[in-house]
């Protein structure tokens, strides 16, 4: 079963890692895997943040739309 994402969970993630990376104190392999884990949550986050705006777009276009056509039927 695939794994249902939360942007605010994800993103909470992101910062601890972007914190837990800035300390500095961890060997080079949990670095690694940490930088790794926190570049795939950042790509999901962007694909989310995508859509999301893909959406946003397509309701104000649709707005746009309806508000011309009732402008077309006062005149």
């Amino acid at each position: 079963m695939e794994k249902e994402f939360n942007f605010e969970e994800d993103l909470k993630r992101l910062e601890e890692i972007v914190n837990t990376l800035e300390k500095g104190n961890l060997m080079l392999e949990e670095s690694f895997n940490l930088f790794k884990e926190g570049i795939e949550i950042s790509r999901r986050l962007e694909k989310m943040l995508k859509e999301v705006e893909g959406k946003i777009t397509m309701l104000i276009s649709e707005d746009e739309e309806i508000e011309f056509k009732e402008e077309e039927n006062n005149v």
